[in-house]
């Protein structure tokens, strides 16, 4: 159990660095952790989350009322609050606004896509929860499901979510979500991403279960075909996967084909040339 003076300086250190790393801005985002004595210390409404200090805490307890601390709890705290409920093994909760992510779930390209293996190792896939209001119960019934298999999940055109044993372990999940939505991009921009071969991405997967552990609803599942990969990971569509669901769109190219004929003139064409000619002798 780590002490509550120590899950203060990480809140306010990993803060800033969600800042920093242009993982949230002015007063985006919001972060928790679990106390020892089963109550939660997040940050308050209406803080900047680069500049945290410690009067920007509060400690609620699991039904989300105040107990200590200046101002309110995060608007988003229902949404906190669930993701303890779901996971046991959960310890610390950071929400941010990843830009790259977002613009993933506003073009509406998943990224439950096995492209890069090392986040398939540790990290699985990244989901995206259906659109609802932010800060609503609506908004924290629709993650329950999500963050049952999953350590980090992407809402429909509001940002990211991550879960941890540690406040480290969540900061690092939702850092590998944007790094992987840059990469991912990228390789889009480049003309296609393509996706890890199924038998390979299942073989990674249960691997990294097993090693590195997760949502104990998937590491129940290491063992069984593709372990927890959803199905768009473990079946083929084609080389790299191009289909317009996916990672790596269709390249909707026009092509022409040139090929070598002797020049043959049109009647029309050779009676003007014709009389062109005749034209210029008779002058």
């Amino acid at each position: 159990m780590v002490p509550e003076r120590r899950l203060r300086e990480e809140l306010i250190k990993f803060g800033r660095l969600c800042y920093e790393r242009h993982l949230l801005v002015a007063m985006d985002g919001n972060l928790s952790a679990l106390l020892p004595d089963g109550t939660i210390l997040c940050t308050k409404a209406g803080c900047h989350k680069g500049f945290l200090v410690d009067d920007d805490l509060v400690v609620i307890d699991r039904k989300g009322r105040k107990l200590r601390g200046a101002g309110n709890p995060t608007s988003e705290m229902l949404m906190h609050l669930a993701c303890y409920e779901e996971r046991p093994d959960c310890r610390a909760v950071i929400h941010a606004h990843p830009p790259i992510s977002i613009a993933f779930t506003i073009a509406n390209v998943s990224m439950a896509r096995c492209v890069l293996p090392e986040v398939v190792l540790t990290l699985g896939t990244v989901p995206t929860v259906p659109y609802a209001t932010t800060g609503t119960t609506s908004l924290a019934d629709k993650i329950r499901p999500y963050v049952r298999d999953h350590d980090a999940i992407l809402m429909d055109t509001h940002g990211a979510v991550a879960l941890g044993t540690s406040v480290l372990e969540a900061f690092c999940r939702l850092e590998t979500v944007e790094h992987t939505a840059l990469i991912t991009k990228t390789a889009r921009d480049l003309g296609g991403a393509k996706e890890l071969d199924p038998k390979e991405a299942a073989h990674l997967r249960s691997m990294g279960l097993k090693r590195y552990g997760g949502p104990p609803a998937a590491v129940a599942r290491a063992d069984q075909p593709g372990a927890d990969l959803p199905p768009a990971c473990v079946g083929c569509s084609g080389c790299a996967n191009p289909a317009p669901q996916g990672v790596a769109p269709r390249a909707e190219l026009k092509m022409a084909r040139v090929v070598s004929q002797p020049l043959v003139a049109s009647p029309v064409v050779e009676a003007a040339i014709t009389h062109a000619v005749l034209r210029s002798l008779q002058s």
